[in-house]
């Protein structure tokens, strides 16, 4: 089996009616999904096709369709504004798409985005909401109501999300009394605790320190080893590298590039990063003229050049020795983060509407 081509998008504007009838899911693939140990038939868990959203004067999203897979952890990456959270929520159900169409493909059965869907979506807003004064045990348990248990299922359910977390000491406390890394653990633990098949989590590592970040991680590893599919969305790009086993970067309302981490570094032909530390009033924008620079990026007295894959870099360390006072450097593989910055551009005001 061939591997797949990373995608590069250019966008298109879509006309035509809504489209949310039930269809044919293309793209049945055989991969690994979880911990089995067998090859499965994988089909997708969620397909958007040419959507559009529309807010006014606004195209939120323009265009945009993509499939997640049963048993994945995707990224939905994208600056503020880009559509990311207007195209969750039609996911979700809480708002319809102008144009295209939306697919959930649960126990066999495909359906669109709606409250049929409640009990098999967990979701975690990057708006994060608790009730301060309700303990902990009760707070989880109610939560649990909502996804369709009964109290007495969502109660034991929440022992075992408290006992996971560490909080099984505190479960008459109330929610104020936690710190802010444990209420977000709650808040996690909030979206999961019915076993949902998608899950769908919206800047999960908002706000945490390192060591909860790594314990986030951690979660939602084990969450997708059980068998839950991930959509997520995050800031924190050496994580997202980390964690994501494919990735759609979103700007303007239009996907411009998905594929593995791989095969986005392919698809801009990102090779090694030179890393040099400079005098604070050199200037290496010259640099980017040099045929083996993709890229230049300056944090301080450190400049980041992306080079090119297959180019020869030749005289480029001379021309930056004319260029700037080096006084150190090293190479490092191309981030992420590089990949990101490059393909946007590096213009934040690029994103899209706010609206988005």
């Amino acid at each position: 089996m061939q591997a797949e081509e990373p995608r590069q998008r250019t966008g298109c504007s879509v006309a035509g009616t809504v489209s949310i009838e039930v269809g044919f899911l293309p793209g049945c693939h055989l991969s690994r999904i979880g911990p089995l140990e067998t090859q499965t038939l994988s089909v997708p868990i969620l397909q958007v096709r040419d959507v559009v959203k529309r807010y006014a004067t606004v195209t939120a999203v323009n265009g945009v369709s993509l499939t997640v897979r049963a048993g994945e952890r995707f990224a939905l990456l994208g600056p503020n504004g880009a559509g990311k959270s207007s195209l969750i929520r039609m996911v979700l159900g809480l708002t319809r798409p102008d144009a295209g169409g939306i697919s959930l493909h649960f126990d066999g059965a495909i359906t669109p985005p709606g409250h049929a869907n409640a009990a098999r979506i967990g979701y975690l807003p990057e708006e994060r909401g608790l009730y301060q004064d309700v303990p902990l045990l009760r707070t989880l348990t109610y939560f649990a109501t909502l996804r369709g248990m009964t109290s007495r299922a969502g109660e034991a359910a929440a022992r075992e999300w408290l006992e996971r977390l560490h909080l099984a000491d505190r479960a008459r406390e109330p929610v104020k009394a936690l710190s802010k890394g444990n209420q977000q653990k709650v808040q996690l633990a909030s979206a999961l605790l019915h076993r949902p098949a998608l899950a769908i989590l919206d800047e999960p590592f908002s706000g945490l320190d390192p060591l909860n970040q790594e314990y986030f991680l951690g979660l939602i590893r084990d969450l997708a080893a059980e068998g839950t599919t991930v959509l997520f969305s995050a800031h924190q790009m050496q994580l997202v590298e980390r964690l994501a086993d494919r990735i759609a970067i979103m700007q303007a309302g239009r996907i411009v590039l998905e594929g593995t981490p791989a095969q986005l570094a392919a698809a801009w032909h990102a090779g090694d990063v030179l890393v040099m530390q400079v005098a604070p009033g050199d200037d290496p924008a010259p640099l980017a003229r040099h045929a083996a620079v993709a890229a230049v990026h300056r944090e301080g007295e450190e400049v980041r050049l992306t080079l090119r894959r297959g180019v020869p870099v030749g005289d480029l360390l001379a021309d930056a020795a004319r260029t700037c006072t080096i006084r150190a450097v090293r190479t490092e593989r191309a981030s992420l983060h590089d990949i990101y910055v490059q393909t946007l551009g590096g213009n934040p005001a690029a994103a899209g509407p706010e609206a988005a």
